[in-house]
């Protein structure tokens, strides 16, 4: 059923006004009283006014003051459906039933992690009981928040948005323009984490001294969860030195929004952020609640620290490590992969190509070899619309794909190859299943790239997969799958659901139960999360998998800025950049690739095999002083900026980016087309240069300022302390 069908049938639109008032003294919950929730460090206020919950401005432990100021609003924001919405614009910020939400307590929790406080709502008309999940890890000042509704009643409640967190008291109603610097990351294809400050009014948010019908805000539509903004974001009061930060951990639509609500008069008294997963109005994903039912919002993760951009990320970073310990824990070691496609074989594999790799990529260091796309694509037939059966081609392996992998493992490395498992391609057997097994809108089914989108919420597309998964690692023994995707679901689904975006959440979340599976089963698989590159570069995913690809980016030169940026988004240990030396690469573009990959996780790539004998040695260098001085630091390691971000579109600017950790720091500083050289604020004490060692950059220190001379352009170096 529709959301216009809903409305007529259940004459939903009316309901407010048939039902007659109830008397507010009746339904005033019995916990009255103000009260606070204190993690080891924040502080969350609420008050209950009128059998009302309201949540105040969240602080960090310590800020006693800040606890009694006046800035409040709704703890839960809700719409549902024929309901006489308060919010002015497209703004979500408030909702109905949410304004009127009676509180019916709350109950406290101790969990593995630390404790979890559940605060409960319920609305007498459309009987609805609602909860607000806030759960707090020991000693991390993050608490991660999920809301959930359940129908007690006899009819059906229309949902179009429920917030999964609000945070309340960002700014002074009429000051917020010159109070608030939002910190928030494009991240186009191949331009991955480009981080820009603005001001609301910058983002559309406009103080105009009454309330405004606008909001500053980021979203995602579709199954590419970082298509256009990574999901997180961070508001910086630069008056109280205060930011707040969020993060959506959702691998399909989400969105969120900075605005402001009045109690009344039009004049506002709160600055509000709304942060939640899909809804009605930005990715049509509208729930039809049936009596009996519960619907729980997708989880987020929110905080505030003392400090700004740089505090905020050092506590995400911990946060990360601490709630996706299960995924972190599979792959402390931080093993070199080599994968054959950026700059090599570019989807065009063959047993005579591979075998000189992968004896070069052993000799060089690696430990994984990773054979990418094409691998099941006959030789000269276009490898994408063909993807879905994944058997391998007979005429690009004369003696079979197993004999190629067993001399990656005769070679001392774990075999790998390339999988996009979540698509039929148009031309492939797999696309000529039944029509439940695919994505459709609109009576047909949805055609994106040249491949068909497979439904997960469909056991036998579960259970084919499954097969696939089996086949690849009993039979081949594979032990690492990059595993792609390079189609945009969009909107989702009509099929057995209420709109197009619950349909791509089911499908969501039918694929993250499928992974958890896969992975349960096979523990020592590595699975490498790829999306085009960062198309997917959530903490849905990978608080499961186990490294990222971070971009397709194919100009080695505007790698070092993608990365910086993406350094806030994803855990050293799981953040893989590309080394990809040309064949004709000589000494400095060599380690410049190196430079790049050696902070975080190294993808190695290009044609080994035939390098140059000063290119190889770089390559060789970097891998050695790799594995001996920094992998072992990357695990505990939290990146700073001490230039502050860095942009893709400026190679006249110097990037730096530093890794610090208990018993190192070390920068890494990238010289483009900027001047020889590059001055950083530093009192850290001496540092010294560990790659590259012999191509003349000079380093000096004194009066706190570290200089780093390169003798020619295109040049990078690490240092460490």
């Amino acid at each position: 059923m529709d959301r216009r069908t809903f409305l007529t049938s259940t004459a939903a639109a009316a309901f407010g006004t048939l039902v007659p008032r109830i008397s507010r003294s009746s339904l005033v919950s019995n916990s009255t009283e103000p009260f606070a929730w204190e993690t080891n460090d924040l502080i969350f206020s609420f008050d209950v006014t009128a059998g009302k919950l309201r949540q105040k401005r969240v602080v960090p432990t310590g800020m006693l003051a800040a606890r009694a100021d006046h800035f409040s609003g709704v703890e839960i924001a809700l719409q549902c459906s024929g309901e006489n919405s308060p919010d002015q614009g497209m703004k979500s910020g408030v909702g109905q039933p949410g304004s009127r939400l009676l509180f019916a307590g709350r109950r406290e929790e101790v969990t593995r992690q630390g404790k979890r406080l559940v605060c409960r709502h319920t609305d007498p008309i459309l009987k609805l009981s609602v909860e607000s999940v806030y759960e707090a890890f020991d000693g991390i000042p993050v608490v991660r928040r999920f809301s959930r509704v359940m129908n007690k009643g006899d009819s059906a409640v229309g949902l179009e948005f429920l917030s999964s967190a609000m945070l309340h008291g960002l700014a002074a109603p009429q000051e917020y323009d010159r109070e608030l610097r939002i910190h928030i990351a494009l991240n186009s294809w191949m331009a991955e984490g480009q981080w820009h400050t603005l001001r609301p009014s910058e983002m559309g948010f406009v103080e105009n001294e009454r309330t405004s019908w606008s909001e500053a805000r980021a979203g995602s539509v579709g199954s590419w969860s970082t298509e256009q903004y990574l999901p997180m974001a961070m508001v910086e009061n630069i008056k109280l030195g205060l930011t707040w930060f969020w993060q959506i951990e959702h691998n399909g639509s989400w969105y969120w929004e900075i605005s402001n609500v009045s109690a009344k008069d039009n004049y506002a008294d709160d600055v509000y952020a709304y942060i939640g997963g899909p809804d009605d109005l930005h990715s049509a994903a509208w729930k039809r609640l049936n009596p009996g039912e519960t619907f729980e919002t997708v989880p987020v993760a929110i905080g505030c620290v003392r400090g700004g951009f740089s505090e905020g990320v050092e506590v995400l970073t911990r946060y990360r490590r601490a709630a996706f310990a299960k995924s972190r824990e599979r792959n402390l070691q931080c093993p070199v992969i080599f994968n054959d496609y950026m700059n090599c074989l570019w989807g065009d594999p063959a047993e005579e190509k591979e075998l000189p790799l992968i004896a070069a990529a052993a000799k060089a260091g690696c430990e994984y070899f990773v054979i990418d796309a094409g691998w099941y694509a006959e030789i000269k037939e276009d490898w994408s619309p063909t993807i879905g059966s994944w058997q391998p081609s007979s005429s690009r392996w004369p003696r079979g794909l197993k004999f190629v992998l067993d001399q990656i493992k005769r070679n001392g490395m774990t075999p790998g190859v390339w999988l996009e498992p979540e698509v039929a391609g148009a031309k492939s057997l797999l696309a000529q299943k039944p029509d439940n097994w695919f994505f459709m809108r609109h009576g047909k089914r949805v055609l994106k790239n040249s491949r068909y989108l497979l439904d997960f919420r469909n056991p036998e597309v579960r259970a084919y997969l499954d097969q696939v998964i089996a086949r690849l690692v009993n039979e081949y023994g594979v032990g690492y799958i990059k595993m792609d995707y390079n189609v945009d679901s969009l909107q989702g689904t009509e099929l057995n659901a209420d709109s197009f975006g619950q349909g791509l959440l089911a499908h969501n979340r039918a694929h993250l139960a499928w992974l958890d599976n896969i992975l349960n089963r096979y523990p020592n698989l590595t699975i490498e999360n790829c999306g085009s590159g960062g198309g997917r570069m959530d903490y849905a995913m990978l608080g499961r998998l186990q490294i990222q690809s971070m971009t397709d980016q194919e100009d080695y030169l505007k790698l070092p800025p993608i990365l910086v940026g993406a350094s806030a988004a994803v855990l050293p240990e799981q953040l893989a950049i590309w080394s990809y030396p040309l064949a004709n690469a000589d000494e400095d573009q060599a380690s410049f690739n190196m430079a790049t990959a050696m902070l975080c996780r190294i993808h190695q790539s290009g044609k080994l095999d035939s390098l140059s004998a000063e290119a190889w040695r770089q390559v060789a260098g970097g891998i050695r002083v790799y594995k001996e001085l920094l992998r072992k630091h990357i695990p505990e390691a939290v990146p700073f900026y001490p230039l502050g971000l860095s942009d893709v579109t400026k190679p006249e600017d110097p990037v730096v980016l530093g890794m610090r950790s208990p018993e190192q720091t070390v920068l890494g500083i990238w010289r483009i087309d900027g001047p020889a050289t590059t001055r950083i604020p530093w009192t850290s004490g001496d540092a010294k240069l560990i790659y590259p060692a012999d191509l003349g950059i000079k380093i000096a220190h004194s009066q706190g300022t570290l200089e780093i001379e390169f003798p020619r352009s295109r040049m990078a170096c690490l240092l460490t302390t």
